[in-house]
């Protein structure tokens, strides 16, 4: 097979170059190297304009919801979607992708890859996404991480001595490593790309870290008996999946890989995606594992893109909103159907409780809504599903094992009765109907857990149990967001309406309520949180003005 380090690649570019702007481990040349950066290098020449005009039509889009236009499915395919004939690839021919029942997510630092490539679940995502920060020693430590433990090589000893090592050097013993780069939207400023005409930029996140992992690790994947396997976050419609389609063609052109060998699973996670679902297969169809419901940030995105829309638009407080709700089943059971009708599989989302091994009752609360929540995706339809935890694998395995039986999934149900329209997927004031409100005690959790994550994050750890629950990104997003929403639309809670004064108080009280220690990043935090949730205008994303801030180059 050949490789790019075989190819001039380089040579046969118009001047597009990358250069790290510093260190970031003592192994950064096991990474960094001249012909890893010449295809990331390659990547950018060729879709970082692309990228751009998407997230320029992504504000456009946003503008237009913003003002009053409903999402919608798109006339212009519906032929595509009414046509019963395509399917796309699937699991056939990607090794350790048949059965996903229990997947493990969870960040790529080495203990936890080594934790999670140790536990029992089926698929474990390794998050470069929201569940990291993207610190510049996470983005080139975790592909080490990962490099290593794909070659069975990865260790790790503590300073207090404790010894981690992987059960396995055997890779199709160990759960299959499906990866989750960063979305479009984020830039990774560490990594300058200098353009022909003599501009510079910043990398994009996404083609640093999807580029990175696939370069050193595509070929011995393969040999090893797995795939290089990705998680799309934060797509927005048919377009952007056409953008990563060409990227995979490129990419294994480039590599000497056949097409077809990478495969996807994008996170049905926006608002604007969900009433694309058949549109991201398709134009994936190639490369399409799946579809995954990313929960949390739908409901951010149903936040966001709707905040303005007035009181019937206005969600209760986050702890209410459950995946009963009406409008958040229209969303999984579309999934499901349409991940079936075309030979994908579906794969729940995330239980955000979580066990505490020195409180049994908190243990015992998790495993029930664990439990519960499994069940009703495993009767649903869904294929497989998520946890954050691995004492929670054998709970959700039961769930799904009581279905499926000896069956790798269930693709083959497919969900007739499922008939979801424009309607359904935008009665949000259904959250409402059975009594759920917005609470004080909901407006101080959303700025205690916001900040407290945000300072988490900002120290380097994007994955951060709170109050039993694991936190990531998104439902930081939440968090924030729906205080904007709140004090925007008027919202009242039982202590009257919830105004940018009350919650700037509230705080300040949260701030002063923290225990503090050296180092903590809790009043860059609080800054982070009034620009985002306090100010008059609404930031996309909490993280690029968190990177942007403190993180960037």
């Amino acid at each position: 097979m050949t490789t790019l380090t075989e190819r001039p690649i380089a040579d046969a570019m118009s001047g597009t170059e990358i250069t790290p702007t510093r260190r970031a481990t003592a192994r950064d040349a096991e990474i960094l190297t001249p012909e890893a950066l010449a295809f990331l290098a390659m990547l950018h020449e060729r879709f970082a304009d692309d990228q751009a005009e998407l997230l320029a039509a992504r504000a456009r889009r946003a503008a237009a919801t913003a003002a009053g236009q409903d999402p919608d499915f798109d006339p212009a395919t519906r032929a595509l979607r009414e046509d019963p004939s395509w399917r796309v690839a699937g699991c056939a021919g990607a090794p350790g992708l048949e059965d996903r029942r229990v997947e493990i997510t969870g960040p790529t630092d080495p203990k936890m890859t080594i934790n999670a490539l140790n536990s029992a679940a089926r698929v474990w995502l390794a998050d470069a996404e929201d569940a990291s920060a993207p610190t510049w020693e996470n983005v080139v430590g975790g592909q080490l991480a990962l490099r290593d433990a794909i070659r069975g090589t990865l260790a790790l000893t503590t300073p207090e001595g404790k010894e981690y090592r992987l059960r396995s050097t055997t890779l199709t013993d160990l759960p299959t490593i499906v990866f989750r780069p960063r979305g479009w939207h984020l830039p990774e400023t560490h990594l300058r790309v200098q353009h022909a005409d003599g501009t510079t930029t910043a990398a994009s996140g996404a083609l640093v870290d999807f580029g990175l992992y696939l370069f050193h690790n595509a070929a011995e994947l393969v040999a090893r008996g797995r795939g290089p396997y990705f998680y799309l976050p934060k797509l927005e419609g048919s377009r952007e999946a056409r953008l990563w389609n060409r990227v995979f063609e490129a990419a294994q052109d480039a590599l000497g890989i056949p097409r077809g060998t990478i495969r996807a699973t994008v996170l049905i996670e926006t608002l604007p995606a969900a009433f694309a679902m058949e549109e991201i297969l398709y134009e994936l169809r190639e490369h399409a594992a799946g579809l995954n419901a990313g929960r949390w940030d739908y409901l951010f995105s149903i936040i966001k893109n709707l905040r303005t829309r007035g009181a019937g638009f206005v969600l209760p407080d986050r702890n209410q909103v459950t995946m009963t709700a009406p409008f958040m089943r229209a969303y999984t059971d579309l999934l499901v159907a349409t991940c079936h009708r075309r030979g994908a599989h579906a794969i729940g989302g995330m239980s955000a409780f979580i066990p505490d091994r020195r409180r049994p009752e908190v243990t015992a609360k998790a495993l029930e809504k664990v439990a519960d929540d499994k069940r009703r995706e495993a009767h649903d339809g869904f294929d497989g599903t998520w946890v954050a935890h691995p004492d929670l694998i054998a709970t959700a395995a039961a769930e799904l094992d009581a279905v499926l039986g000896e069956r790798h999934h269930q693709v083959d149900r497919l969900r007739d009765d499922v008939h979801v329209g424009q309607a359904e997927l935008l009665d949000v004031a259904s959250a409402g109907r059975s009594g759920a409100s917005v609470t004080e005690c909901g407006l101080r959790s959303n700025i205690s857990v916001g900040v407290r994550y945000i300072a988490s994050w900002l120290a380097g750890t994007g994955a951060a149990a709170l109050d039993n629950l694991m936190e990531d990104a998104a439902t930081a997003e939440i968090s924030r967001s729906q205080v904007w929403q709140w004090i925007a639309s008027g919202t009242r809670t039982e202590h009257g309406p919830v105004t940018r004064e009350r919650a700037s108080v509230v705080l300040d009280e949260v701030l002063a309520g923290l225990a503090r220690h050296d180092g903590d990043r809790y009043d860059d935090a609080a800054a982070v949180f009034r620009e985002v949730a306090l100010g008059e205008e609404f930031p996309e994303f909490l993280t690029a003005i968190a990177y942007g801030r403190y993180l960037a180059d």
